[in-house]
């Protein structure tokens, strides 16, 4: 579940296709700078999704969970090559989509489109694909070494020859913690996009959001990933100072949901679903990063780590967070993309069931966490004190899914008879919204030339 809504879901949708869609309407491109080498990509993704999704019916599926964690993963009689194979096949269509949107950004800009004036949208994702191309080898070479000593026999994470199986984990989670920032940055790049829009204000103070919050998150994201081990038995003075670079990160973090609320200060505010999605994302966020804090400080997580406390904010921080970054961006985007409207009305009711669902699931399992309520137990009868808990936190599955049931109706129905959206119904000042809706092929009749003083958030501040 939790790798392929990872690599499968979230990353896929805000790194590609946010990502394809946007950043060459933004920075007026007429297409990526390697058109058969984005194909590849896309390709590549849909391989690496089958084979995710074809363990769930081979005869001896993976079953070493999404961290793959030695001893186990080596002795296992499950298909550890499969889990492998899904992994190398999509961190490979990452990394060459990376390239990709790194080259178009760099030398595909519309005449006098300067690096200062690039959308927030554009700068996180860019950012996102640096963290890809620095971490994914890391990531490719641990799971290649375990498949080696499984079929091989040689004996890399085996501690009776020689082997160290925290090597393993410290490659695994030296990735997948910058992986956070990875889904991260794209989506509060989305949030900024709709909130400027909405607010009708420019960021508040674009350089601060930039440079101190992406490029901040992009420095210190390499710098955090000890805290998942805090247990495994390393020097006090190692967990001390991995506390303390993982508490310092909150310092860019935060600097970019401040940039958000100064960017609603006094501003012409409409609510429309994009921007109730966003606010909420705000929302949520927060819960999730402020629930975050005592998992950094050793003498807290050695309690809450192995309870349902780290699921509930994770999902908080990272699955419901940066899901409704999606939901709010398609919302945002889909006058663009079908030249047509969804139905306001049911937007706002989608969202609202979502939301009430949402928090209803992840604020309960934080509660029952606090209270001793372990994670990864598949029967937990002999706790029968949380059973109203989990039967509470079934209706809110319910509930949330009614929700993303609505939002998918709406987007069909407005996708095929839908009012005429006009090609800019929100008046934004974006690049994107200067051409038709949808866009023709190469996205523009005529390459739009960018004038000295232009921003794509040129709205006046009072």
């Amino acid at each position: 579940h939790g790798a392929v809504m990872i690599l499968g879901f979230q990353i896929p949708a805000l790194t590609g296709f946010f990502a394809n869609y946007c950043i060459p309407l933004m920075i007026g491109a007429k297409d990526v700078a390697f058109p058969r080498v984005n194909a590849l990509s896309v390709w590549l993704f849909y391989v690496g999704i089958i084979l995710a999704l074809l363990t769930f019916v081979i005869p001896d599926p993976p079953d070493v969970m999404w961290t793959g964690y030695p001893p186990y993963s080596t002795i296992s009689t499950g298909n550890t090559a499969m889990y492998t194979f899904t992994v190398l096949i999509l961190g490979f269509a990452s990394i060459i989509g990376g390239v990709n949107f790194l080259t178009t950004v760099a030398y595909m800009r519309a005449p006098g489109l300067k690096w200062s004036n690039l959308n927030i949208f554009v700068w996180c994702t860019l950012g996102a694909f640096v963290l890809q191309l620095i971490f994914v080898p890391v990531l490719g070479t641990a799971v290649t070494l375990i498949s080696f000593d499984k079929y091989l026999g040689t004996h890399f994470f085996d501690p009776a020859n020689g082997g160290d199986v925290l090597t393993y984990q410290n490659l695994f989670w030296f990735y997948s913690h910058p992986a956070v920032y990875v889904i991260f940055l794209p989506f509060i790049g989305v949030i900024y996009e709709i909130v400027t829009t909405f607010a009708k204000n420019p960021p508040f103070n674009y350089k601060m959001v930039v440079y101190g919050g992406i490029f901040g998150i992009v420095g210190l994201s390499g710098e955090v990933w000890v805290h998942h081990l805090y247990v495994s038995g390393m020097a006090d003075w190692i967990r001390i100072g991995m506390m303390v670079s993982t508490l310092a990160i909150s310092v860019p973090v935060g600097l970019m949901v401040i940039g958000l609320v100064g960017t609603l200060y006094k501003g012409s505010i409409t609510f429309q679903t994009p921007m109730l999605y966003a606010l909420g994302v705000m929302f949520l966020f927060l819960i999730g990063g402020l629930t975050g804090i005592p998992l950094a400080v050793t003498s807290l997580t050695v309690h809450l780590a192995r309870s349902y406390y780290v699921v509930g904010h994770f999902h908080y921080v990272m699955a419901v967070a940066g899901t409704f970054a999606i939901f709010a961006g398609v919302y945002y985007w889909f006058p663009k993309m079908t030249g047509r409207m969804y139905n306001e009305r049911w937007g706002k009711i989608g969202f609202w069931i979502t939301f009430i669902g949402t928090n209803i699931v992840f604020w309960t399992m934080m509660d029952i966490g606090v209270k001793g309520m372990p994670r990864r137990y598949y029967d937990y009868s002999h706790m029968s004190q949380f059973e109203g808990a989990h039967q509470l936190m079934t209706l809110g599955a319910v509930i949330l899914g009614i929700g993303f049931v609505i939002a998918l109706i709406n987007w069909i129905v407005g996708a095929i008879k839908g009012p005429k959206a006009g090609e800019n119904p929100w008046g934004s000042k974006s690049l994107e919204w200067t051409t038709v809706s949808p866009p023709p092929h190469g996205n523009w009749p005529s390459p739009p030339v960018v004038a000295e003083n232009w921003s794509p958030y040129a709205y006046r501040r009072d």
